[in-house]
């Protein structure tokens, strides 16, 4: 793999710690569990600035960083509704946007298609993390509870915002799947991708 790979795979395992820090009783552990969760997605910046530099992005990456960003930013997104900084019904709304969006990217790498975010996508990812890092910073006791669930809810209507270029594209997307299938009928979703390289494909 890749440095900016490890970068993401770093991402994704600091979020079981985060939660640990956020659910295990001592002094300042809000805070230590803010402060771990804001380095862990510095770490989407460094791992986006490699990638760049490197002037290649592989396929394995493109995959993984948002699974990385998800894991990390509704982990903690969940356990603060439990310490009253969040609503359910805001979260759940959430996770709703992010299956079904990862529901059409499975669906686009059976026929072979890494699907890349775009830029509102990397943007309703850095809305949610700054409302995760102010609710963080409220459970805390250094910030209001109130400027955390507001900027919860800008983070919701830009998710959905950007679920919309996935609802337009998705027919389109999968049209080709189809069409695909239908000139090769007796070729696997596995056998397509070890034959030819994943395409790549960008939304939001």
């Amino acid at each position: 793999m890749a440095v900016a790979d490890w970068f993401t795979v770093a991402r994704a395992t600091a979020a079981p710690f985060v939660v640990l820090l956020f659910e295990w009783d001592f002094h300042g552990h809000d805070y230590w569990a803010t402060t771990l969760f804001a380095v862990a997605m510095a770490t989407d910046w460094f791992d986006g600035q490699l990638a760049r530099r490197s002037g290649r992005a592989s396929a394995l990456g493109s995959l993984l960083d948002p699974v990385a960003d998800k894991l990390l930013v509704l982990s903690v997104l969940v356990v603060l509704i439990d310490r009253g900084i969040f609503d359910g019904w805001m979260i759940a709304a959430i996770v709703a946007r992010e299956l079904l969006v990862s529901g059409l990217r499975l669906a686009a790498l059976e026929r072979g298609t890494v699907v890349h975010a775009r830029d509102l996508g990397k943007l309703k990812t850095w809305a949610q993390a700054l409302a995760a890092l102010l609710g963080g910073l409220a459970a805390a006791n250094l910030f209001d509870d109130a400027v955390a669930w507001w900027a919860l809810l800008a983070a919701l209507v830009l998710t959905w915002v950007s679920a919309l270029d996935y609802a337009r594209m998705a027919p389109s997307l999968l049209r080709e799947q189809a069409a695909g299938e239908a000139q090769s009928p007796g070729v696997s979703a596995e056998s397509t991708l070890s034959s030819s390289p994943a395409r790549r494909q960008t939304l939001s």
